[in-house]
């Protein structure tokens, strides 16, 4: 699969989404960090907040991982109420796009959001 994505000069990057990615967090971050190999970027979607993911964490060292090795969380889960056709790549008022690359790097850790 490496193989195509890599051959693929139109691909900028991979987008992990539903299911959840991070009840699978080892091998999606060891496929993410292959993919960053080749310059490209990483989208993760999950129905769980950033700060819900964090706490998982503690429990489970890959998703910790998941996170570093993107750049770009969308969180939250799509709520019908919330529904919005004038968002970027998103589907409610409720989710973020979260800068992780700028995040991360950040040593207070605050939320860096995407307009």
């Amino acid at each position: 699969m490496l193989n195509e994505f890599s051959k693929n000069p139109l691909l900028s990057g991979i987008t992990f989404s539903g299911g959840e990615p991070f009840c699978q967090p080892e091998p999606l971050a060891d496929l993410a960090e292959e993919v960053a190999k080749f310059g490209k970027n990483v989208w993760v979607y999950s129905g769980y907040t950033f700060e819900q993911l964090l706490e998982m964490s503690a429990n489970d060292n890959n998703i910790l991982k998941l996170l570093k090795t993107s750049d770009v969380l969308i969180d939250g889960k799509f709520v019908q109420e919330q529904k919005s056709l004038l968002l970027r790549f998103r589907g409610s008022k409720n989710q973020r796009m979260i800068d992780l690359k700028k995040m991360m790097s950040d040593s207070d850790k605050n939320i860096v959001l995407i307009d």
